[in-house]
């Protein structure tokens, strides 16, 4: 996939270039939305297994961080955009 990206770089016609880096940056967009959700599953499902696998051990498999395999468990995406604020309660549709 890198090579691929690195491929894109390299074309040396400069129009050819940015249509193709326009065609990824636009497939990118729709795709993050889909692969992030695939990631989330994968942590849901390492979670409901019995015993639940831990935060660091998921964190660890994915190669994440702690708080952002929390993040991602609770559907959190972005900066923090999402969270909920201190003294908010916290709603299932964010």
């Amino acid at each position: 996939m890198i090579d691929a990206m690195n491929a894109v770089e390299a074309m040396a016609d400069p129009v050819e270039r940015a249509k193709a880096i326009g065609e990824v940056m636009a497939d990118q967009s729709q795709r993050g939305k889909r692969w992030r959700e695939m990631r989330r599953q994968v942590v849901l499902e390492m979670r409901a297994q019995t015993p639940p696998v831990s935060y660091r051990k998921i964190a660890a498999a994915l190669g994440l961080g702690l708080a952002t395999v929390q993040d991602i468990e609770r559907g959190y995406t972005g900066s923090g955009r999402n969270r909920p604020r201190a003294g908010e309660t916290e709603t299932q549709d964010g």
